[in-house]
């Protein structure tokens, strides 16, 4: 395993249908636009579908790491800008039904991993499921991606009380994602900060907001991200200045900026999230 930092962000919502794969897919196209070496793994263990988003075609997958056939090295896909991605399995309901030991097993094949990375986006399942709070404890950054709808917002609030309450992450970066533009953005936003400043010691930050134009719709039927097929577009540009913005970021020091850092926490949460 590599010893550079590596900066790991997972990706997550509280409700399913809110866009969240799609951010995670251009979100680090336009990190590997910035010379980032990214990792894109779908931690949707049961329901994977970057590599749909993709147009990739996975001949193995997690479930084949999991097995013992093959390496995190051997299942890797590349995508646009030389991202690597991790496919999940889609549609086998076991693996989304882990036993401790076969994640800790999913867990120690990261050791393994001889690919460089300097940023590894996390895109897990939907909800508050167990494989999802461990994802999102062991990173070092949680993205909330959340619409304007009553039950996506409600669902993002319990995702982060949860988080905050349980699990000690107290800091947050949020994508308003579908909206008209900006400005009704940055009122989503608020309307979730809101809430959680009130009854919540927690820190949200609000990240980007992306506008469900054309394009973005055009790029999804053609299984390509908007940001390679329709640059100029408004949504291609809002992802942009999300990946701006966290390259500005401060680099994560000492352990925590390791993969060795994320394999602990998450070993460690699963036995916190047993002891429950």
């Amino acid at each position: 395993m590599q010893n550079q930092p590596v900066r790991v962000i997972a990706v997550t919502s509280g409700k399913g249908g809110v866009g969240k794969t799609n951010v995670s897919v251009n979100l680090s196209v336009a990190l590997a636009r910035r010379g980032q070496r990214v990792l894109l793994m779908d931690a949707d263990l049961g329901l994977g579908n970057v590599d749909v988003l993709l147009g990739l075609k996975s001949g193995q997958n997690l479930s084949h790491v999991l097995s013992g056939e093959a390496s995190l090295d051997d299942i890797l896909l590349e995508g646009p800008q030389g991202i690597g991605v991790l496919p999940a399995a889609s549609g086998i309901k076991h693996m989304a039904e882990l036993s401790a030991a076969e994640n800790t097993g999913l867990i120690h094949a990261f050791a393994g991993l001889q690919r460089p990375v300097d940023i590894m986006v996390v895109d897990t399942a939907a909800g508050i499921a167990d494989s999802v709070i461990r994802f999102a404890q062991a990173a070092n950054d949680v993205v909330v991606v959340v619409c304007d709808e009553p039950a996506s917002i409600t669902d993002a609030y319990a995702m982060i009380k949860v988080l905050s309450r349980d699990h000690g992450v107290q800091r947050f970066q949020v994508v308003a994602n579908m909206v008209r533009d900006a400005i009704e953005g940055r009122r989503l936003f608020e309307k979730l900060n809101a809430a959680a400043s009130r009854f919540l010691d927690v820190t949200l930050i609000h990240l980007g907001s992306v506008p469900f134009d054309e394009y973005l719709r055009r790029a999804i039927q053609r299984q390509k991200p908007v940001i390679e097929v329709f640059g100029g577009a408004r949504s291609s540009r809002a992802f942009v200045e999300m990946a701006d913005q966290i390259g500005r970021w401060p680099e994560p020091r000492g352990v925590q900026g390791h993969l060795q850092f994320f394999i602990e926490r998450l070993i460690n949460s699963e036995m916190d999230m047993e002891a429950f």
